[in-house]
């Protein structure tokens, strides 16, 4: 690519908020802020008590933060905003209580207690009061009341990330358990001080943020008066970048991307959009991307798994062994509408998955919510976590081995396809699994072709039955079908007699047909076969 000089090259614009949770830091030292303050607005003039929740980095230690600086009447923070220009917006100096359990460590009940205490002793020595109590639903009551009796404001109160103490706790045995209930009671006293009688009169708002939501009879059940907006239609594209943000707001980025690959700009929008966007948190069909990928993948010029490496999700695989999940089903997940709480007590793995960002909304249908993978990248991701889970520690060969397997089916190389895939099947040992069925065979070529970087889409379901699998390139599409114990030319006559392929045929792309017949004996690919579409051999 021919170098261009620096007087040629679009400017830098704003820069990028990687990591910055501060919303005083980001306006004051110019870093780019996505306007989200109409829903700010929304919030402040219409309620009081709200709680959201989200995945991890997707921006609700920096609303929280906004929120603040709003209530401490710091209006020159907010110029160039929307929010800015409405009249009906107070900037009154209110005093503010944050409580960041990032910051509060919970090991045990007792830490959990004594450094909540330490906590509130700090914030209340910062305003100049002495709490008596020396419990901390009493301290946090006591510091509620005398910053309202001092100021004569009523109180803005932020909790975030309020589920730390209780599922950082999960996936780790019995014991891990009983440290989250017991963490899970203490919260739920402790936040039952914010609708007590005496406190109610001297707050002006209330906001509590977390990744779970888990069921109103356990933690909120002494707070059920908050407003829960995590899936209020209003608030979908409250946190995330919607594409319309992406290509208003980091233009100048887009242009230094575009010119770094040499790309047209439409390309870099396009990817940007298929590996990071996706997330759909309401029965509005509105999509946002994930902020930390998206302002990653501008810093550094690249498309990786930036999201995804920040934290290994081993408590989800486990629960997902441990319930027998059948893993290609991920795909199509559902979730009752009046069940996207849950319990610790009874773990299931779809609003889990939902929750934590895994799995997001596609669609609806009557009471249900179909899941299935936001973007590339957690499926890519998620996908090759679930495989090293499944066949266990892969050596550097294998690993490499399953990278490659895209390249085969894009090249059409299918000698060199096959050859992998057997030497990945004789790698697992043995002991990892002993019902070696169809299911297990199709679990298992599944993940491999996720984790190899192409869209693969397991039981895809079509009007004559469901497609065990279809692999889609931009210019080419495969249709497989798996067998076990039988043979590979059944498997492509059900494809042909149950007209698959029809679906795809005003798609414009190339379709191919594949059937894999494994043994069980063998445990491995015993045979398959490839065919163009249109190719009717009387032989199958």
């Amino acid at each position: 690519m021919q170098a261009i000089s620096d007087s040629k090259k679009p400017p830098a614009g704003k820069k990028l908020p990687i990591g910055i949770q501060a919303f005083e830091t980001m306006r004051e030292r110019d870093y780019l802020y996505v306007d989200k303050t109409r829903h700010i607005h929304r919030m402040v003039t219409e309620g009081m008590f709200y709680f959201l929740s989200r995945p991890r980095r997707f921006g609700k230690s920096l609303l929280v933060s906004a929120l603040k600086c709003l209530f401490q009447g710091r209006k020159e923070l907010f110029e160039g905003l929307w929010i800015a220009g409405q009249p009906d917006c107070e900037w009154k100096t209110h005093p503010v209580i944050v409580i960041d359990f990032n910051e509060i460590p919970a090991g045990n009940p007792d830490e959990l207690r004594r450094n909540l205490t330490f906590h509130l002793g700090q914030m209340a020595e910062d305003v100049g009061i002495s709490l008596k109590a020396d419990i901390p639903e009493l301290q946090f009551k006591e510091l509620i009341l005398n910053e309202y009796k001092k100021t004569g404001m009523p109180v803005a109160v932020f909790i975030d990330e309020y589920d730390k103490p209780i599922i950082e706790h999960l996936g780790k045995g019995r014991k891990g358990l009983e440290t989250a209930k017991s963490n899970r009671d203490i919260l739920k006293s402790f936040f039952g001080v914010l609708k007590g009688a005496s406190v109610g009169p001297a707050l002006r708002f209330v906001f509590l943020t977390g990744i779970s939501r888990f069921s109103k009879v356990s933690v909120f059940s002494e707070l059920n008066n908050l407003d829960d907006i995590s899936m209020n239609r209003r608030y979908a594209d409250m946190l995330g970048y919607t594409r319309e943000e992406i290509e208003t707001c980091f233009t100048d980025h887009i242009g230094r991307f575009a010119e770094h690959l040499g790309w047209p700009r439409d390309r870099i929008i396009a990817k940007l959009e298929r590996q990071y966007d996706g997330y759909r948190f309401s029965e509005r069909d509105v999509r946002v991307c994930n902020p930390f990928s998206v302002l990653k993948s501008f810093s550094e010029f690249g498309f990786g798994k930036y999201w995804f490496e920040t934290g290994t999700p081993t408590f989800l695989i486990r629960l997902l062994d441990e319930k027998r999940y059948y893993l290609p089903g991920i795909e199509e997940m559902s979730l009752d509408s009046f069940a996207v709480n849950y319990d610790i007590e009874h773990l299931r793995p779809e609003p889990l998955l939902f929750q934590t960002g895994y799995v997001t909304i596609r669609g609806t249908e009557e009471e249900l919510y179909l899941l299935g993978y936001p973007n590339q990248e957690v499926r890519h991701a998620f996908a090759n976590h679930l495989l090293i889970f499944f066949t266990g520690d892969m050596d550097s060969g294998e690993r490499s081995g399953v990278a490659r397997l895209a390249g085969y089916l894009r090249r059409e190389d299918f000698e060199g396809f096959f050859e992998t895939i057997s030497a990945i099947f004789s790698s697992v040992p043995y002991d990892i699994q002993t019902k070696r069925d169809e299911a297990y065979y199709h679990t298992l070529f599944y993940l491999m072709i996720s984790a190899s970087g192409t869209d693969g889409r397991s039981s895809v379901l079509t009007s004559r039955g469901r497609i065990d699998l279809v692999v889609t390139f931009p210019d080419k599409l495969y249709i497989i079908e798996f067998k076990c114990n039988r043979n590979a030319k059944s498997a492509i006559r059900q494809i042909r007699n149950k007209g698959y392929a029809e679906k795809y045929r005003q798609a414009g792309r190339k379709i191919i047909l594949m059937g894999i017949n494994f043994s069980t004996e063998k445990r491995n690919v015993a045979e398959w076969k490839v065919v163009p579409d249109r190719d009717e051999d009387e032989g199958l």
